[in-house]
């Protein structure tokens, strides 16, 4: 038993500076102080905030409800994780239970920032977390952001051919020659 509460509690590290956990670790002064965590990401309505001095806190307001749009956070959160990470920061992302809707952010993050297809990202997320498992309704709004990201990338590498390509057909004088 007490294997498995140690699994349950902590900070758990799902990349280079960004960790996962549930409410009870994330309001844990010593772990925070730790791992150094600057920035925490609160995905609940009701679970309480660390209070500690040194860093930056945000409330994702969503219950772990498959009804709940956890999408429309998808983008301001991956930004912020990403901004902290790039000031030098450590991020911490954490629910009550550490288990749906801090994993999805998490996986979202690596979705957007790590250009990861769902699966892979996800895998990550689990094998930092065994028990991350989002909801069957964050889930399908996880594939809905991969196909999102996955359209918004085929823009880009079309804008990205076509601008840098300075020659067109006629340039060419394509079909001119015998």
């Amino acid at each position: 038993i007490s294997k498995l509460i140690n699994l349950r509690e902590g900070l758990f590290k799902v990349a280079d500076s960004l960790f996962i956990s549930n409410s009870k670790s994330a309001c844990c002064e010593s772990l925070l102080s730790q791992e150094r965590i600057t920035f925490c990401i609160n995905v609940s309505r009701q679970q309480p905030f660390p209070s500690f001095q040194q860093g930056q806190l945000l409330r994702i307001p969503v219950f772990d409800d498959p009804s709940e749009d956890l999408y429309k956070y998808f983008e301001h959160c991956s930004y912020a994780i990403e901004d902290t990470i790039q000031r030098g920061g450590n991020c911490l992302v954490y629910c009550k239970n550490g288990r749906s809707r801090s994993a999805t952010i998490c996986t979202a993050y690596l979705m957007k920032h790590q250009k990861l297809r769902l699966k892979d990202a996800f895998e990550i997320v689990k094998n930092a977390r065994p028990m991350a498992e989002p909801n069957a309704g964050f889930w399908s709004q996880l594939q809905k952001y991969e196909d999102h990201l996955q359209r918004q990338q085929q823009r880009s590498l079309s804008s990205n051919t076509i601008s840098h390509n300075k020659y067109t057909d006629s340039d060419y004088n394509v079909g001119k020659f015998l």
